[in-house]
């Protein structure tokens, strides 16, 4: 079927010159037929409702649009789950560190905190280790025990080990140099005692098995000819 072929559309005022018509207004009153509408409907033209317009939106859209995409932070939906104990860590067993400042030391386990970390002790007074928090991917659980239940443990928690942020100062050359020998950290008294509180306990327990004293002062090392995957802790 052939397209319909539209007709061009003529005024009925044509243009004498741009800007000027044929007729004159009245007289395209007359032709339109304006008289006989405004007679019909008592001397008046017909006024119509206005048409609603549509509800502008909310927000407008912007005008200028970044030229790279910003990046928006992801909503982090993931709850971290409380870290499992490993079946062969309860309190009470012997630890041997294998990272860190007392790397090779054996230490005896006190209990979990709420961060996953296990809390442990030497005693200082046997290897020289505190009262620490120790992540259970660096140690390794011997088949040694020790009855921890009158050692009283309830304080201690993540923000026991937590240390405090201090405000850094700007400082002079001569200042300082001064301040190297004071910078030096000195732990609290009540930490002292806390030490010596668990300490006390946990001597007691150890006292009851055989050779537990000497092998904790002792440091755990692997010497030539020794297979890891066939010791047997």
């Amino acid at each position: 079927m052939a397209p319909k072929q539209r007709t061009a559309r003529v005024s009925r005022n044509p243009d004498l010159i741009r800007g000027i018509g044929k007729y004159s207004k009245s007289a395209m009153y007359h032709k339109r037929g304006l008289w006989a509408i405004k007679a019909k409907h008592g001397g008046a033209f017909p006024k119509h409702d206005p048409k609603p317009k549509p509800e502008a939106p909310a927000e407008k859209a912007p005008k200028f649009y970044p030229a790279h995409d910003v990046q928006k932070p992801l909503r982090n939906k993931h709850k971290p789950k409380p870290t499992k104990l490993r079946a062969n860590i309860t309190p009470g067993t012997v630890l041997i560190l294998l990272a860190g400042r007392f790397k090779g030391k054996r230490v005896v386990f006190l209990k979990q905190l709420p961060s996953g970390l296990l809390t442990c002790s030497g005693p200082f007074k046997i290897n020289g280790v505190p009262l620490r928090r120790v992540n259970q991917s660096y140690v390794i659980g011997t088949s040694t025990k020790v009855d921890v239940s009158s050692v009283n443990v309830d304080k201690f928690d993540d923000k026991y080990f937590s240390k405090v942020a201090e405000k850094k100062t700007t400082k002079g050359e001569g200042e300082f140099f001064d301040s190297e020998k004071e910078d030096k950290k000195v732990l609290p008294q009540e930490k002292k005692d806390d030490q010596k509180t668990v300490d006390s306990s946990l001597l007691k327990a150890i006292e009851t098995v055989p050779d537990l004293k000497t092998n904790l002062g002792a440091r755990f090392s692997l010497k030539s000819g020794v297979k890891p995957h066939e010791l047997v802790f």
